[in-house]
């Protein structure tokens, strides 16, 4: 988990997780995370935050301070984030998700997850360049 998710000194959200969803492309990458960011956390109890990463800097790195609990699911070593202008560094939308409690945190990720297999069924059924690898392999 990256030092800035761990940052809480009040320990107001000491509930994490970090979501890496790789894509083929980085263009997809990027339309899932601005389509993904248009919806806001309705709690004020759960912060989410997107970014992306290079399949290889996909990292599994789980610590947790202050007896908070923390999960990552991801593959690969190292970290790197993407600009704010934009600007992909790779194929992997990295999610990082704070929140007050385990159910808070359930609820907001479970709910994310719908909205994902929502977007890349669209990706899926409309998008060329995901036709395109389907039909290389």
């Amino acid at each position: 988990m990256s030092r800035d998710v761990d940052a809480n000194e009040d320990g107001a959200f000491p509930c994490s997780l970090i979501l890496n969803v790789p894509f083929p492309t980085r263009r997809l990458s990027s339309i899932a995370m601005e389509a993904l960011a248009v919806d806001k956390e309705l709690s004020p109890l759960v912060q989410r935050r997107f970014s992306t990463i290079a399949p290889e800097a996909a990292a599994i790195i789980t610590t947790s301070s202050g007896g908070g609990s923390s999960i990552s699911t991801t593959t690969g070593t190292g970290l790197s984030t993407s600009t704010s202008q934009g600007i992909d560094d790779g194929y992997v939308l990295q999610i990082h998700y704070r929140a007050t409690t385990n159910r808070m945190l359930r609820v907001a990720v479970n709910s994310f997850m719908d909205s994902l297999a929502l977007i890349l069924e669209v990706m899926e059924k409309l998008d060329v360049d995901v036709l395109e690898a389907q039909n290389a392999d």
